[in-house]
């Protein structure tokens, strides 16, 4: 979650934002509505200066996943761009490595 409040609100001094297994809490909290206010505000300039915004988690069995699906939503609604992908294995060590793999050659290209 660090990098969704701190990446999304900069974008003009990050390029890539990787986000695994996160998203924001389901329901009308202030703190995931204010982050959704600003991004359809700035949809257009978080389109134009990020590269990649890649979100991945470990499947069904994540406990992030519902949290994730609806806030996918929500980025569909306001056409912000993103990459998604899973890896199953739930909210653990092996799956957020395989997830940096992935990741780190869309960095390192």
């Amino acid at each position: 979650m660090q990098t969704l409040y701190a990446g999304v609100r900069n974008t003009d001094q990050f390029a890539y934002l990787g986000v695994f297994s996160s998203g924001w809490f389901s329901g009308k909290q202030l703190a995931a509505e204010q982050q959704y206010a600003f991004m359809k505000e700035s949809a257009d300039k978080i389109n134009g200066n990020l590269k990649q915004f890649w979100i991945t988690m470990g499947g069904k069995e994540d406990i992030a996943y519902n949290n994730c699906q609806n806030m996918l939503a929500r980025f569909n609604e306001m056409q912000i761009k993103y990459t998604y992908s899973e890896y199953p294995g739930g909210h653990t060590w092996p799956v957020w490595r395989n997830n940096l793999y992935k990741f780190a050659q869309l960095l390192f290209k």
